[in-house]
């Protein structure tokens, strides 16, 4: 178990109130050549943490989307407190007692805490009493250990903050069946264990909470019951205490995803002492035309993971971008292969090795009017023996592109359908798969290479990182979760506010130490 939710377990009452807060029976949804949920049974409980796990498309979002009125399902009945109820929007969710926090928070970051909370709030009044609502929400704040001040700006909170302030929205409108999806994917350790706390206390409350998460560690550790969806069916729910982490892993996936990555542990071996990056003294302007790095030193040796943590803001992506060519330095030096290439471009960068993994694929790592054999292209056409004297040789792209697709697992019917068509996990083998059969790179920059994928593609995804690791490929791994990191890398730089705060070696490694570097800057030791 995670030192970070150590514990917690101890916390959970031992069974949840036999009588249903909510029962969904026989929910069919479907969508245009998609079944979302097909005849799903699903039940919650007053005072329980229940966690619905699945990989991407399983059906749960679109489930508890159901139960928040977003969509209306096609078959079957919701009983609230055994009364038949039919949800047709969110308001009639919240009337209901139901309340949806997104992934994406829904607020205004340019408001005060108070006024994103009350906006929209029935019975405020053509003049609100704003003294008053702000002793309201210190209030509910103090009761579950919030330190939020209603006046502060939420574009100046930390993520932590803003979930709460998403909390704050529901508890005063009287929620007391609270929806969460993925709530944990944006905050640090810290956060997440004041997140679990507060999650029992509500359960302890008489409130029901529905945690919709991919992370096995998260639901073993605070929830009392567990549901598993594959394919749009429920595969397995029961107790908690009486599930075990492969057996729930099986469930997701229908198959059994071994517990080792099949390689050298990270942390485990010495890398090639030759550096592969070396970046110092680094400093980017952001978008808003103010510094996002700031005088940054690190390095990549090869056959060597080195993973990048932080807070999302704190200037990573800028970091990779100006190390990727994307964007151009205010000062600072990049030497790649012992290479000068400070503003380079991406061309010649490629040229000499480096192969770039970017966030969201589908935004940015493919075109997706194009074809699958297309997107392939575009990274190979000009070079030989894909082109010569500048005509493309189709038949061989066509070859490499049936090799991309085959040894990646990339679902799709044809090389030929389009690129749109694929899953956001496919789009991330298609992605890597392209970068590394058509390259031999000594540096892989890799963006946040499993946000949003389900089990299966990130444990295929871990795996190619860890062969190139052993094929002494040097690795930049960008990640905001800290299993992930802690599990990969050789060393850790984290970074706050622009800054590498400090740079850890994986053996002396703790969740709690980094997210104290990413929370508050404190700093650590190592070498960059």
């Amino acid at each position: 178990m995670e030192p970070m939710t150590e514990g917690l377990l101890q916390n959970l009452s031992p069974s949840p109130s036999p009588i249903p807060k909510i029962e969904m029976r026989g929910i069919v949804k479907r969508f245009p050549g998609v079944l979302a949920n097909d005849n799903v049974d699903f039940t919650i409980y007053v005072g329980e943490v229940h966690a619905l796990l699945g990989e991407n498309g399983a059906g749960k979002t679109t489930l508890m989307n159901i139960l928040y009125g977003i969509y209306t399902p096609d078959a079957g009945v919701i009983r609230i407190n055994g009364s038949p109820v039919r949800l047709r929007s969110p308001r009639d969710a919240i009337k209901l007692g139901i309340g949806m926090v997104h992934q994406d928070f829904r607020l205004i970051e340019a408001h005060t805490v108070t006024e994103n909370v009350f906006l929209n709030f029935d019975g405020l009044g053509f003049i609100p009493k704003w003294s008053a609502l702000e002793s309201r929400l210190e209030e509910i704040a103090a009761n579950y250990g919030w330190r939020l001040n209603p006046r502060a700006r939420v574009g100046d909170l930390s993520p932590g903050e803003k979930q709460q302030v998403e909390l704050l929205k529901l508890l005063v409108r009287g929620a007391d069946i609270l929806l969460l999806d993925e709530p944990t994917s944006v905050l640090t350790p810290i956060e997440t264990k004041m997140l679990f706390k507060t999650m029992r206390r509500m359960a302890e409350e008489g409130k029901s909470i529905v945690l919709i998460t991919h992370k096995l560690s998260e639901a073993m550790s605070v929830s009392d019951r567990v549901t598993v969806m594959r394919r749009g069916r429920v595969v397995l729910s029961k107790p908690t205490r009486e599930a075990t982490v492969e057996e729930l892993s099986t469930a997701m996936v229908g198959t059994q995803i071994a517990n080792s990555l099949g390689q050298e542990q990270a942390g485990t071996r010495s890398a090639d002492s030759a550096p592969v990056l070396r970046v110092s003294g680094l400093s980017v302007i952001g978008d808003e035309g103010v510094l996002a790095v700031r005088d940054v030193d690190l390095s990549v040796n090869r056959g060597e993971i080195v993973g990048v943590a932080g807070v999302s803001g704190n200037g990573q992506i800028e970091l990779v971008e100006a190390i990727v060519g994307l964007r151009k330095p205010l000062r600072g030096r990049i030497v790649l292969n012992g290479v000068d290439v400070t503003g380079a471009s991406p061309r010649k960068l490629m040229e000499l090795g480096l192969t770039y993994i970017p966030p969201e694929g589908k935004k940015w790592g493919i075109v997706q009017e194009l074809s699958i054999y297309e997107n392939i292209a575009l990274r190979i056409a000009r070079y030989e023996p894909y082109s010569r004297m500048g005509v493309i040789n189709w038949r061989r792209i066509m070859e490499v592109s049936e090799k991309v697709v085959s040894e990646f697992k990339v679902d799709t019917a044809s090389i030929k359908a389009r690129a749109s068509s694929l899953s956001g996990g496919n789009v991330q083998r298609l992605i890597l798969g392209r970068e590394l059969t058509t390259s031999k790179p000594s540096l892989l920059v890799a963006a946040y290479p499993t946000k949003g994928l389900d089990i299966a593609a990130t444990d295929h995804v871990k795996r190619i990182l860890m062969r190139l690791r052993a094929e002494n490929v040097g690795v930049l791994m960008l990640s905001e979760d800290l299993d992930e990191i802690l599990e990969l890398s050789d060393r850790i730089v984290v970074m706050y506010a622009g800054r590498v705060v400090g740079v850890v070696r994986r053996s002396e490694a703790t969740p709690e130490l980094l997210g104290l570097m990413m929370s508050r800057g404190v700093g650590a030791g190592a070498s960059p």
